[in-house]
């Protein structure tokens, strides 16, 4: 089964995996599955982040190897985060993108880290941790509000200390390497950490976080270009569908009660946190 093979596989055999398959061309069906996914992973990105687990399992579905559909799938959801930030923009002031400069330079070395990583990895070992990392990233998003509370609290309404700033850059540091080796769920760990950075608007915080996760990617695509990994008549057919949802879902977003939002949040937090513990289970 394909899905199986996507854990079985090792990235050491990266390069033997993209040759032979130029002329792959797609069902009346894969064409609607794969638009639906990438419409659906683009929404759901622009919410929480986690559009890969929407796009990445449908490209396994039409019978593409594991890696390669990893690849494809960031190539055709990365348009989609770049519209959502372009939704956002309204969210996001000139003075936070300023404040949160060094979280944006370190997301781009990190996930260039993570794409060398991948390289040169098995992806078994990592994909072990996924669940567990989902859960610690869900669990702590539904305590943000009281995170919030404190920090403002202990900050006046300033903004976050230096000290605050450093502790969440070095663990957006990790974030940005995931989201060079793999990223689904990415933005579920960038909101929590978001939170402790004194941002009241849940907006700010989404807007902030797409805009870190298409720098991210950003990185991860033309790794992945330049390695031939990309299987391009889905890739772009997927890109239509996820600029469409990326910022359609971001527009939308924006009109709901933040309470609303957060809930969202958790539950595709823990919906993904049990998708991933069920399918590595006896691994």
């Amino acid at each position: 089964m394909a899905v199986l093979g996507y854990y079985q596989s090792s990235v050491s055999s990266f390069p033997l995996c993209f040759k032979g398959f130029a002329n792959y061309f797609m069902s009346t069906s894969e064409i609607i599955l794969l638009f639906s996914a990438a419409v659906a992973g683009g929404a759901v990105n622009s919410v929480a982040g986690g559009g890969g687990f929407v796009a990445f399992p449908a490209l396994l579905f039409t019978g593409m190897p594991p890696i390669n559909a990893n690849a494809t799938g960031t190539v055709a959801l990365w348009p989609g985060t770049l519209a959502s930030t372009g939704a956002y923009r309204k969210a996001l002031s000139k003075a936070l993108f300023k404040r949160l400069l060094p979280l944006i330079i370190i997301t781009f070395t990190g996930s260039l880290a993570g794409s060398i990583l991948l390289l040169k990895t098995p992806q078994l070992t990592f994909l072990k941790m996924v669940p567990w990392l989902l859960l610690g990233a869900t669990l702590l998003f539904s305590f943000a509000g009281k995170i919030t509370a404190w920090a403002s609290k202990h900050h006046g309404g300033r903004g976050p200390s230096g000290w605050a700033v450093a502790g969440v850059t070095v663990l957006q540091a990790c974030v940005a390497i995931y989201i060079g080796y793999f990223g689904a769920g990415a933005g579920i760990v960038m909101l929590a950490l978001l939170s402790m950075m004194n941002i009241e608007s849940i907006h700010s915080m989404n807007g902030l976080k797409t805009m870190l996760a298409t720098c991210g990617n950003a990185v991860a695509v033309v790794v992945f270009i330049f390695a031939h990994a990309v299987y391009w008549p889905q890739a772009l057919l997927m890109i239509g569908g996820s600029v469409l949802g990326g910022y359609g879902g971001a527009h939308y977003a924006q009109k709901l009660n933040p309470k609303t939002i957060r809930y969202i949040v958790i539950a595709i937090g823990g919906a993904m946190t049990v998708y991933f513990f069920w399918k590595t289970r006896g691994m």
